[in-house]
This record gives structure tokens, C-alpha cells and sequence, in this order.
């Protein structure tokens, strides 16, 4: 259908096509190729690049009343854990940042813009301006300015979390807990701080500047030790907190713990002690205790007068052996035959002294007399007591030689005699009376009734109703009359006997032996038994 040269022409024009359809493909791929080594060789953009800029911190007030705020803004504002109006919480979170807030801020309308610079480790930088009656504050974080912070969902929820948390820990905290800045200015409080200051006056109110509740704490880092602090309160009793301070950055971190409790048990102890020293002061007896590593802590007046050791050695509180050396010096303790063995008694003296077992009697040199006890106390202590019993000892020597006198005078005589008590027991009884009856009542160790001696009467007499009689008499309470009567002895003499009563109901027998038996001198009456001593008595 078509001749040579047409054929020619079209293979001439696929040719063509073929060539520029190539050269097209290379140029594609050559531009692939060059797009894909560039990518190679030029870094990524980074996500921070690409991030969009951080919406500002902004606030906007018409006096105290908030009238619009950025979402930074708001979310200040629900973080900070003082409840209040939006201007309160706000001045809460800026008033310890900023040096003179309240009072720059009040100047606000006079100098229509204020820039606040604040400090510490996380500077912020404040700008207030005032236009047609309000007040545009806007805040900025000098640390992130011209930085973009992406921080994703999980972290900051736990971050969120965690801060919740330890606010409510805090707050709760039955303490007081507050922080100082370096000028000593209360920057931030717990609610128990709060509260017992009375910076929040109601419910939803909260004062600026924080008041002082305690006077201005040492220097944390000079003196950290714990000082006792007290709040004054009209018409109570004041309340008492023990006091931690600690170093912290730009100022220094306090901790006040209740103390009304230990205070209230010192103030009882004090009184207690100073009670408990009035009363040894006027004892006679010296008191001297030593706590369980045997130091004297506490004695009275007295154990000065009878140790004669000075107040200021026994103030020094001097151990227990240093305390007995000096009254073996001052020769006020029994001279030992050596020292060593001294020692060692001394040693067993204050083991016995711990156990309750201790009491001594020590004749000293001077003539003195002194009973020395040791009692256990608690806690390992132990307390001595030294008592003068010199004039004690003296009246029972004095008494003991007057009953020796007395018993030597009633020996000397020819009766024999005999003192019965008002229960009808001998008590007393002379050599006459053994030598009479053929019995001692001091030989024996039992107590001798009126029973008893009747008995031996009887044994060495002849039946007679005398013995019954005088019997009854000594039994007898009431009033009695003396009287006397004459008994016979198996021996053939005869005994004249006398009883009488004598004070306090006892009653005194006495007999005297005859060598020829005499007729009885006693009245009728004396032999008719029991009716006779009710006649007698009714006489009297």
C-alpha cells in the first residue's frame, strides 16, 4: 500500500522515537539516581526543628479576677496545691520567686509595665502590663527560652502522678514543714503549717507572706542539731515542737515535731525530783544513789553532815569506790586490817547492795554508830542509806544495863519472886525463885504460863487451894486487891506467899520459905476460891 521511499521515511521516524524515548529514560533515571544519593548525604530533619513553638505562660486579671488565661496558664494555676481564688494561688506560686511580688505588683497601675527577674536554680522571668484596666502577666522559663520540650503522654502523667503523690503526702504530714529562702523569708509551708499559723483563714483563703511561727532558726549548716521551740497561745498552754533544720538550695528546710507530750513528762520529773529532794533534804538519814555504772547522781544535806565529805566532791559525782575511799580516808567507815581485803569486802558490798542483801552496822573511831543499808533501785541502780544510830545504840545499852542492874538487885534479895504479864506468861524471875521451886524459867526456851508455874508449885507442895487461887488471880482482869496466904511444902516447911497486882494488869508473886509451918494469916475469905477474889475485887 505504500511505495519504497515511504517505507523509508517511516523507519526513519521509529528510529527517531526510539532515540528520544531513551534519551528521556536516562535523564529520568540520572535524575532518580542523583535524588536518591542526595538524600544519602543530607541529615534528617530532627523532630525539635519541626516542632511547633511553645505557647506562652499568659495571664490576664481584672483586679483579682481572672478574665483569660493560656492553656500553660491554666495548668499553672490547677497545679498549685493552695486552694483560693485564681489571684491567691497565683501569688502563692510567684511571691517566693519573685522578691517584693505583692509589693510590685500593687504599683502595677502606677508604672504601667513591670519586668520581675526571679532566682534560684530554675530562674523565671515575670512581665506585668497594665492596659484599660487590666493586667497582662505573662511568665517566662529563662532556662527553655528558644527551646522547644517534647515530653510524651506516659512520662508526663508519671511525672503528674508522682508530684500528686508526694503533695498529699506532705500535706497530710501531722507536722510542721516549711521552707526558708537565704533571707530567712518562709517561701513555702505544708497545710499543717498553714493551719496552726493561721495564714489560711478560712477554707479557700490564703495570706502572703507566710507569718513566722518560731523565732529565726540557726544557720542548717552551723548548727543542725535539734532545738526545742514553743508557740505562745493567749489564755492556753502553749504548744511545744522539736525543731530539725537542714540545708537546702537558697535557703534551708525545717521539720517542727509535736513535743507536748515529752515536755509535759520532763516538767512531771523535774517536779518529781524537786519533791523527791525536799523531802530527803529533810531527812535525817543520808541517802546517796548511784545510777548502773555506779556514779552518785543524786543525794541530800544530811549525807554531808554525817560523811563529812564537802558538797563540791559529792557535786562532782564520784564513782562508788571513789566516793567509800574517801570516807575510809575521813576515817567515817570501820579501819580495815589491810587494803586488799578491803577491796574485795567492798566489792561484795556493792553486789549485795544490787541484790537487796546489804546492811551493815559500822562502829567508827569517833564512838559513832552508823547502820549502813543498800537497796536495789531500777534500771541497775543502787542507793545507800547511812543513819546515825549512835544515840539508839546508847539507849539500848543504857536500857540492857538497867536490866542487868534490876535483875542483879531482885537476885540479891531473899524472896523469891516472880512477875507474871497480864496474859498469865513469866516474865521475870529471880535466883530465889530457882532456888525454892528446884526450876530456872530463864534456862528454858519456851514461854512460861501461870498453868506451868502452878503446876510446879503443886509438885513441890502439899495439895492446897492456894495455888488455884493465885492462879485465878493472875488470870483476873479488873480491879484486884494484894493479899497473902501460907502454903505447905512436902519438905514440911511452909511458904508464905504474896500476890500483887501491878501496873499494866501483871501481877508480882513472892515467896518466902518458913521453917516451922505457921497457921495461914490470910482472911476466910482468901480460901473461898474464885467467889473470895470477886469479894476482894469488889472491895477494891
Amino acid at each position: 500500500m505504500f511505495g519504497k521511499a515511504g517505507t523509508g521515511m517511516l523507519t526513519n521516524m521509529i528510529l527517531a522515537l526510539a532515540l528520544v524515548a531513551t534519551s528521556v529514560a536516562a535523564a529520568l533515571i540520572a535524575l532518580l539516581l542523583v535524588s536518591v544519593l542526595r538524600s544519602r548525604q543530607q541529615p534528617r530533619p530532627r523532630i525539635a526543628d519541626t516542632a511547633p513553638a511553645l505557647e506562652p505562660t499568659v495571664f490576664l486579671f481584672d483586679d483579682r479576677t481572672l478574665v483569660d488565661a493560656t492553656a500553660p496558664a491554666w495548668a499553672l494555676l490547677q497545679a498549685t496545691p493552695v486552694r483560693g481564688d485564681e489571684w491567691s494561688r497565683l501569688s502563692a506560686f510567684l511571691a517566693p520567686r519573685f522578691e517584693n511580688f505583692e509589693a510590685r505588683m500593687g504599683r502595677l497601675a502606677e508604672e504601667v509595665v513591670i519586668e520581675l527577674a526571679g532566682s534560684g536554680d530554675a530562674p523565671l522571668r515575670l512581665r506585668a502590663e497594665y492596659h484599660e484596666g487590666l493586667a497582662r502577666i505573662t511568665l517566662s522559663d529563662l532556662t527553655s527560652e528558644g527551646q522547644a520540650v517534647l515530653v510524651d503522654g506516659m512520662s508526663q502523667r508519671a511525672l503528674e502522678d508522682e508530684v500528686t503523690s508526694l503533695r498529699k503526702a506532705v500535706d497530710s504530714a501531722p507536722i510542721l514543714v516549711w521552707r526558708e529562702d537565704a533571707r530567712g523569708d518562709i517561701v513555702w509551708a505544708n497545710r499543717a503549717y498553714l493551719l496552726q499559723s493561721g495564714a489560711l483563714e478560712a477554707e479557700d483563703e490564703l495570706t502572703w507572706p507566710l507569718p513566722a511561727l518560731f523565732e529565726a532558726a540557726p544557720d542548717a549548716k552551723a548548727d543542725p542539731t535539734v532545738r526545742r521551740a514553743r508557740i505562745e497561745r493567749n489564755g492556753k498552754a502553749p504548744l511545744w515542737f522539736d525543731c530539725h533544720s537542714l540545708p537546702a538550695a537558697d535557703g534551708s528546710l525545717h521539720y517542727a515535731l509535736p513535743a507536748d507530750t515529752a515536755v509535759s513528762a520532763e516538767i512531771s520529773l523535774r517536779e518529781f525530783v524537786q519533791t523527791l529532794t525536799k523531802t530527803f533534804a529533810e531527812l535525817p538519814i543520808g541517802l546517796a544513789i548511784f545510777d548502773r555504772q555506779r556514779q552518785l547522781q543524786l543525794f541530800n544535806p544530811a549525807l554531808i553532815d554525817l560523811t563529812t565529805l564537802g558538797a563540791d566532791f559529792l557535786s562532782a559525782r564520784p564513782t562508788l569506790f571513789a566516793f567509800l575511799d574517801r570516807l575510809r580516808d575521813a576515817r567515817m567507815m570501820p579501819e580495815p586490817k589491810d587494803y586488799s581485803s578491803w577491796r574485795q569486802k567492798m566489792a561484795e558490798l556493792e553486789k549485795a547492795a544490787a541484790s537487796g542483801r546489804f546492811e551493815e552496822t559500822w562502829a567508827l573511831p569517833s564512838g559513832q554508830t552508823y547502820r549502813v543499808t543498800g537497796r536495789p533501785h531500777p534500771e541497775g541502780a543502787v542507793a545507800f542509806l547511812i543513819e546515825d544510830i549512835s544515840s539508839e545504840v546508847s539507849l539500848t545499852r543504857r536500857f540492857r544495863s538497867e536490866l542487868e542492874l534490876s535483875q542483879a538487885v531482885i537476885d540479891a534479895m531473899d524472896e523469891a519472886i516472880a512477875v507474871f504479864s497480864t496474859a498469865g506468861v513469866l516474865i521475870l524471875s529471880n535466883r530465889g525463885y530457882a532456888h525454892l521451886w528446884g526450876t530456872d524459867p530463864g534456862t528454858t526456851l519456851g514461854e512460861v504460863g501461870i498453868g506451868e508455874a502452878m503446876k510446879t508449885w503443886e509438885a513441890q507442895g502439899n495439895p492446897d487451894p492456894v495455888w488455884a487461887e493465885a492462879r485465878d488471880f493472875v488470870t483476873e482482869i479488873g480491879p484486884r486487891a494484894s493479899w497473902e496466904a501460907n502454903a505447905g511444902l512436902r519438905d514440911g516447911r511452909s511458904v508464905a506467899c504474896r500476890f500483887v497486882p501491878l501496873a499494866g494488869g501483871a501481877t508480882l508473886a513472892g515467896f518466902r520459905a518458913i521453917g516451922e509451918a505457921p497457921a495461914r494469916r490470910d482472911a476466910p475469905a482468901s480460901r473461898a476460891g474464885t467467889a473470895g477474889q470477886k469479894a476482894r475485887a469488889a472491895a477494891v
